[in-house]
C-alpha cells in the first residue's frame, strides 16, 4: 500500500498481541466476536483465555447488548467483527446500549474502507467514521500502523467512556516508532513544513508523507499531521497548523462527504479561513478489486493529494 521506504505490518495481528497481553495483566478483559474470530484476529485471545472469549455468531446485535450488558458488570471489553457490520447492522443496538448509557465497551473493527478489495461494495464500510462520530459520548480512533494500533488499545482500556477504533484488512506501512507518544484526542505531526498542511488518517497517512516528499521537489514544504483520533478532534493543533501554512488538504479512506474532511472542515470554518481540499471517496459505493486497484480507481493516491495541495497553493495566491 505504499512505498518500500516502509516496512508492512498487519494492524490485526497487533491487536491481537496486545489482547493477549491486556488479558494477562488483567482478569478483567473479556472480548466478544461474531462469527469472524479469525479474520478479526480474536482467536489468538481465545486460544490463550477461552474463559474470557465468547463467540457470540452472526448476532452482531445481540453481541453489542452482551458487551453493553458485560462492562455494566465491571468487565473491560472489547467486541470485534467487520466495520460495515460493527457499526450499520449494530446502529441501533451501539446507540441504545452503549453510547447512551456511556458503557465502557471498546469497539475494533477490521475489513474497513476499500482495500478489503474483492469482497466488493457489499463490505466494503466507507460511511463508518461518519456514523459513530455522530453519536454523543463516542470517541473515534483510525490507528495509522502496527504500532499505534497497540498503543490505542491500551488508551481505550483507561479511558472514560466506549470507544470505536477503526483497522483494515491489508498490512499497512510501519510509519510511527514504537515509542512514539500516544494520547486519545491528540494529533501527531509526522513531517514540518511552512507552506501547506496534509491532514492524514489511517493508510492515508503514509501517502501525505510520501507526497510531502514529492512536493518537496518542487519547492514546497508541506506538513504533514496525522490525525488518528477523529472524536474528540485535536482542533487546537488544527488550526495551528492552518495558520501558520495558510492552506489544508485532508486525505482518508472514507467518504469524503461525511468522514475526517468534513470534521476538519467544520473546525476550521469555525476558527480560521483556509482554502481546503478533501482527499477520499466521492459519494459513491465501491466495488470489487485489488486494493492497489481500487484505490487507484477512487483517487486515494499521492499523486491525488499533490494536485489538491497544488489547487490550495493557487488559491492562497502562491
Amino acid at each position: 500500500m505504499a512505498s518500500s521506504r516502509w516496512k508492512m505490518v498487519s494492524q490485526r495481528d497487533a491487536y491481537a498481541e496486545t489482547l493477549v497481553a491486556l488479558g494477562a495483566e488483567r482478569k478483567d478483559v473479556v472480548v466478544l466476536s461474531a462469527d469472524l474470530s479469525s479474520s478479526v484476529r480474536t482467536s489468538v485471545f481465545a486460544d490463550h483465555f477461552p474463559e474470557r472469549h465468547f463467540n457470540i455468531g452472526i448476532a452482531e446485535q445481540n453481541m453489542m447488548g452482551i458487551a453493553a450488558g458485560l462492562a455494566a458488570s465491571g468487565k473491560t471489553v472489547f467486541a470485534s467483527t467487520f466495520a460495515i457490520f460493527g457499526t450499520g447492522r449494530v446502529y441501533d443496538q451501539v446507540r441504545q446500549s452503549i453510547a447512551y448509557p456511556r458503557m465502557k465497551v471498546n469497539i475494533v473493527v477490521t475489513h474497513a474502507g476499500i482495500t478489503v478489495g474483492g469482497d466488493g461494495a457489499t463490505h466494503q464500510m466507507i460511511e463508518d467514521i461518519a456514523l459513530m462520530r455522530g453519536l454523543p459520548n463516542m470517541t473515534v480512533i483510525v490507528p495509522v500502523d502496527a504500532y499505534e494500533t497497540k498503543k490505542a488499545i491500551r488508551a481505550a482500556v483507561s479511558y472514560d467512556g466506549p470507544t470505536y477504533i477503526r483497522l483494515g484488512r491489508s498490512e499497512v506501512p510501519l510509519v510511527t516508532q514504537e515509542n512514539d507518544p500516544f494520547e486519545i484526542g491528540k494529533a501527531a505531526t509526522m513531517v514540518d513544513g511552512k507552506d501547506v498542511t496534509l491532514v492524514g488518517t489511517g493508510i492515508m497517512v503514509a501517502k501525505c508523507i510520501e507526497a510531502s516528499d514529492e512536493l518537496r521537489k518542487h519547492g514546497v514544504e508541506a506538513r504533514v499531521i496525522n490525525m488518528s483520533t477523529i472524536k474528540p478532534l485535536d482542533v487546537k493543533t488544527l488550526v495551528k497548523a492552518a495558520r501558520e501554512t495558510g492552506g489544508v488538504v485532508t486525505a482518508e479512506e472514507h467518504s469524503v462527504s461525511v468522514g475526517m474532511g468534513s470534521a476538519v472542515a467544520l473546525a476550521l470554518g469555525e476558527n480560521v479561513h483556509v482554502p481546503m481540499r478533501r482527499v477520499g471517496i466521492e459519494d459513491t459505493f465501491g466495488e470489487s478489486g485489488e486494493s492497489e486497484e481500487l484505490m487507484e480507481k477512487y483517487g486515494l493516491t499521492v499523486e491525488s493529494i499533490v494536485d489538491a495541495a497544488h489547487d490550495v497553493l493557487r488559491r492562497k495566491g502562491r
